[in-house]
């Protein structure tokens, strides 16, 4: 079941930096900053974005098969390349066989390219759960379904999460709460905004489209899909908005359940969760009870036949990936054209490396740290993430705005952050899956099915456990880093310690401006409207005075208010309070970098000007290069509504604007664009 309700972990990027001495030796050398990218005929003082990458902007295309293009994305496009050498390497050792963890991710990797085997086989994967939910005849079906296909991972209505208790971080709880839904937001059905009634009629073509593959006639569909689009229309209603749901205190409403009996008397839970393997359970974790107590409205209604075609869509549009080649398409033409403005397809192999990435990341990642990845790297790594630290420390002392005693406590916290970085001491234990080749019979749609049922179990198996500290959210070989709250740590996985973030042939100023501010953006996780809401021991815990919140708030509000006004395309904002635990990371992040930085050059000397520009220029630049990026119309207007983070055009000058070092490295002066008078300047961290 898609789950919309999981703790989140907060990353750099939406979605997924060395070249070490090994590298260094054969690799030709990659410039700290490419100055070829550069409009020098463009001020910085008037727009920094473009001076930084005017001549990339001007002869960059965005490639047809992706919706937005930027340093992120080529350097995924480069770490898959690597990944992809790797996996097919490993396909040609007769040691990984299908009970190693590498032969699992070859295998899912080939039963995903077998659209020979996926065309001739047709619907025929989904017969058995139509007839299901043909059969459904009342509410009590509808709970019987629900546990069965909620272990699959493609329930509807509601779903379950385990996973650490927000207010006891060493403990797993279950957490209930919303499906998702078949558009990305609760604006998509319910805002009245062009673009929102534009993508809401196209989806319900979409669905009519849908539903026919799966023996619906024309007419019938249409009907079914007017069916589905009402339903999840009521259902989006009740739902916290984008907003809401960054705040974790609206989502922790433990109770009993004869509590949550109450509120949804229509399911009878205790049967719900012994029918789940889930017994002696005493309290839940309800996200939204609103939502709850009106999913019991929906169910008195008793529109039997509007469930099982909301149950049809669900099944299909879950599904859609893992059949036919036709299907798949018809998905990608509403998901990734419709909705995101894509031209056409990601090749087959990188759409299989992605699956396996998303599922089995951690066996490929084992034989990709050893091939690009040293020690050393690591090491290096780890230094600068201290350094920064203790920039951070010093920011958190000298903060006017925040008393002695909330300082203290924040300085705490910041010194229980555990680093993580490069690859997991204890990888993933894959044991117990079963992934078959198509020589053994396996298929891409059985396959995931069997991921979904082994990822079940061990879920439901942490609930007799501690909570696992050590257990890493992202393989070795994804482009990003998180901080997660619960577990207050910071980890930057392999992939994202390559240039332009990190490169070792680079002058420093450059490395603070790439990793060294991703670094402090993480950091800064832990300190933003929704991180700082947990104490050092990751437990959801108020730990500030009155006065330093009203403080702490009143200046979120302010850069929320500088976002707001950002507007990408006409009569699109972007929502700055949406984006606000974003901004704060990357406000945070480039003060601490900068500082952190200042300790550097103190320590081991100023190397005076490199391609003409100082260390403090260089470090701006290097940020500017970080978030140099290009995106289709339909990609923006998506992205406002469901991505928390900001487009990355505004994120390369917006957050420097204030920063009074940005003013003195370039000489911005008041009438500039790029001005911000000093008392209009957020100052948080």
């Amino acid at each position: 079941m898609k789950k919309q309700f999981a703790k989140p972990v907060f990353g750099v990027i939406s979605a997924m930096f060395a070249i070490t001495a090994a590298q260094a030796q054969t690799a030709p050398k990659e410039p700290g900053i490419n100055v070829s990218y550069m409009d020098t005929k463009i001020s910085p003082s008037q727009d920094f974005f473009k001076y930084v990458n005017g001549t990339w902007l001007e002869k960059t295309e965005i490639p047809s098969d992706r919706t937005t293009w930027g340093s992120f994305n080529e350097l995924i496009k480069r770490t898959d390349k690597d990944v992809m050498a790797v996996l097919k390497e490993a396909s040609k050792n007769p040691k990984y066989k299908s009970n190693t963890d590498q032969g699992k991710a070859v295998n899912l990797f080939n039963t995903y390219l077998d659209s020979i085997g996926r065309n001739k086989k047709g619907i025929e994967p989904l017969k058995p759960y139509l007839k299901k939910i043909d059969a459904i005849k009342s509410i009590a079906d509808v709970q019987k379904y629900l546990v069965e296909m909620e272990k699959e991972s493609n329930a509807g209505f509601f779903g379950i999460y385990i996973g650490a208790d927000d207010k006891d971080s060493s403990i797993n709880s279950v957490n209930l709460g919303p499906s998702q839904l078949g558009l990305p937001d609760k604006d998509y059905y319910t805002s009245d905004d062009k673009d929102s009634k534009e993508k809401r009629a196209k989806y319900e073509l979409h669905v009519a489209r849908m539903l026919q593959f799966i023996g619906e006639s024309p007419e019938k569909a249409k009907q079914s899909a007017a069916e589905v689009l009402a339903l999840e229309t009521e259902l989006s209603k009740p739902r916290l908005n984008r907003v809401e749901r960054r705040d974790s205190r609206l989502q922790y409403n433990p109770m009993t359940i004869a509590e949550l009996q109450k509120l949804t008397p229509a399911i009878k839970w205790n049967e719900y969760f012994a029918g789940l393997g889930i017994t002696k359970l005493e309290t839940v974790i309800v996200n939204e009870p609103k939502y709850m107590t009106a999913l019991e409205t929906v169910f008195k209604e008793n529109k039997v036949a509007q469930w099982k075609e909301y149950l049809k869509w669900d099944l299909i549009n879950n599904a859609a990936g893992k059949l036919t080649t036709e299907i798949d398409n018809a998905n990608f033409d509403f998901y990734s054209k419709t909705l995101r403005g894509a031209i056409k397809q990601l090749p087959a192999e990188e759409r299989a490396l992605n699956v396996v990435n998303g599922n089995v990341g951690e066996a490929l990642g084992k034989l990709y740290v050893e091939k690009v990845f040293p020690a050393e790297a690591k090491t290096k790594a780890i230094d600068m993430i201290h350094n920064v630290i203790t920039a951070y420390q010093n920011r958190i002392n000298n903060l006017s705005w925040m008393s002695k005693d909330t300082k203290a406590k924040a300085i705490e916290k910041l010194n229980k952050i555990t680093i993580k970085v490069g690859y997991p001491d204890k990888w993933k234990d894959y044991s117990a899956l079963e992934i078959k080749s198509i020589a053994e019979g396996g298929s891409y749609f059985e396959n995931s099915k069997s991921l979904a049922l082994w990822r079940f179990k061990k879920s439901v198996e942490k609930l007799s456990k501690p909570v696992d500290k050590t257990e890493w959210h992202m393989s070795p070989q994804t482009v990003n880093a998180y901080y997660n709250p619960s577990y207050n740590e910071i980890v930057f996985p392999a992939a994202i310690l390559q240039p332009p973030f990190y490169n070792y042939q680079a002058d420093e100023a450059v490395n603070y401006g790439g990793i060294g501010a991703v670094i402090g953006h993480e950091i800064s996780h832990g300190f933003d409207d929704s991180g700082a809401r947990y104490n050092a021991e990751g437990n959801l815990v108020d730990w500030w005075t009155e006065d330093d919140l009203k403080q702490f708030t009143t200046l979120g509000n302010d850069l929320a208010n500088q976002y707001s006004a950002l507007e990408p395309l006409p009569g699109i904002h972007v929502d700055g309070h949406f984006t606000l635990g974003e901004n704060i990371g990357d406000l945070g992040g480039i003060n601490a970098a900068f500082d952190g930085l200042q300790l550097y050059l103190k320590q081991h000397g100023n190397p005076g000007l490199i391609d003409g520009f100082t260390p403090e220029q260089r470090f701006f630049i290097s940020w500017a290069t970080v978030w140099r990026t290009k995106s289709r119309d339909e990609a923006i207007k998506n992205q406002v509504k469901t991505d928390p983070h900001s487009p990355g055009m505004y994120r390369a000058y917006v957050p420097i604007q204030n920063v009074d070092a940005f003013y003195k490295a370039f000489d911005i002066k008041k009438g500039d664009k790029m001005y911000v008078e000093p008392e209009k300047r957020v100052k948080i961290w």
